[in-house]
């Protein structure tokens, strides 16, 4: 009897503590654009819920927020400008001269200038978002897409889905100071928190590339292998690494799948069944919980990072592609 009073006891402390730990825990708002839909769905991580949709111009796709979070940066890439929302009212209160179709971009670390892919135009434009000012239009390879920014903004990397290159770009003198061949299509472009490494993701290839920062050469490939799927559909696109450094997350496209991956040893531990068409990912500042936009499926997926685990699918808008979110 006095086992059965202790155990209750422990239950309900551990009941308590994990009430406790709930009621405290950081709320985040995420942004997802929702691409054929000419929207942004709004969600609150307190209730894992929808909380809003505001209009944005036309076929948004790349979306980040100011550092502060006060104001959201959206491309439209079919109206060839970037709309900058108030994240209070969510409201369009400005446009940013964005070049031709703009697809994805990058803050610089202190917030100012952005560096915007034209995939239309074969250029990287970097504009200041205080004055609305175009400082310098990069050329690159064809299609720009990907976006990557070293942790201390020395170095910006765009990578061009036709010319299957990883574009090194000073970022004072907004010159391609190198340029490193990937696998087809690569997509997506991430820095690790130190600096040293980048991943490539190659939507055709099926492969992330990992590039040593330092001698700009590829170093390592990861290839994906999931039972049951035809390999045309694996096609990383989205990818996430952890500040420490130790885990990554790849989203794998029509796959319908998140790999996770060791990321000292490049070895992929699981993969985790998603929505269908996984294209972008975002962690929540404290890292705890990884969205995914799902775009066939027109769903988002929240992932529990601790545990590798897919905990909740939020109904979106139509064609969800981008999702940022905000800093606190």
């Amino acid at each position: 009897m006095s086992f059965g009073f202790k155990a209750g006891v422990c239950v309900a402390a551990l009941v308590g503590a994990t009430m406790a730990l709930s009621a405290t825990a950081q709320a985040y708002t995420v942004y997802v654009t929702n691409e054929k839909a000419n929207t942004v769905s709004v969600i609150d991580t307190a209730t894992m819920a929808v909380t809003g949709t505001w209009k944005v111009g036309r076929r948004p796709r790349g979306v980040t927020t100011s550092k502060d979070g006060k104001e959201l940066f959206v491309c439209a890439s079919d109206d060839d400008r970037i709309d900058v929302l108030d994240t209070a009212t969510g409201k369009v209160v400005r446009s940013l001269r964005s070049g031709p179709d703009p697809e994805q971009f990058i803050l610089g670390p202190g917030g100012n200038p952005l560096y915007v892919a034209n995939e239309d135009d074969s250029q990287v434009t970097v504009i200041d978002i205080e004055k609305n000012k175009v400082l310098a239009e990069v050329p690159v390879g064809v299609e720009p897409e990907g976006m990557g920014l070293s942790p201390d903004g020395k170095i910006l990397v765009n990578t061009s889905e036709t010319t299957n290159m990883a574009h090194f770009i000073d970022t004072t003198t907004f010159q391609v100071i190198d340029n490193v061949l990937v696998d087809a299509r690569p997509r997506f472009a991430e820095f690790t928190s130190d600096g040293k490494f980048l991943w490539v993701s190659a939507e055709v290839g099926g492969t992330i590339s990992i590039i040593d920062v330092a001698a700009r050469r590829v170093i390592n490939k990861i290839a994906f292998k999931i039972a049951g799927v035809n390999e045309e559909a694996i096609q990383p696109v989205g990818i996430r690494i952890t500040k420490d450094g130790t885990k990554a997350f790849v989203a794998l496209g029509p796959a319908n799948r998140i790999a996770v991956i060791d990321a000292k040893t490049y070895n992929v531990e699981k993969y985790l069944p998603v929505g269908q068409r996984v294209w972008q990912l975002a962690f929540t500042p404290d890292q705890k919980f990884l969205f995914s936009t799902n775009g066939s499926s027109n769903d988002v997926s929240v992932v529990d990072v601790e545990a590798n685990k897919v905990i909740k699918s939020i109904p979106v808008g139509l064609l969800p592609w981008g999702v940022a979110v905000s800093p606190n």
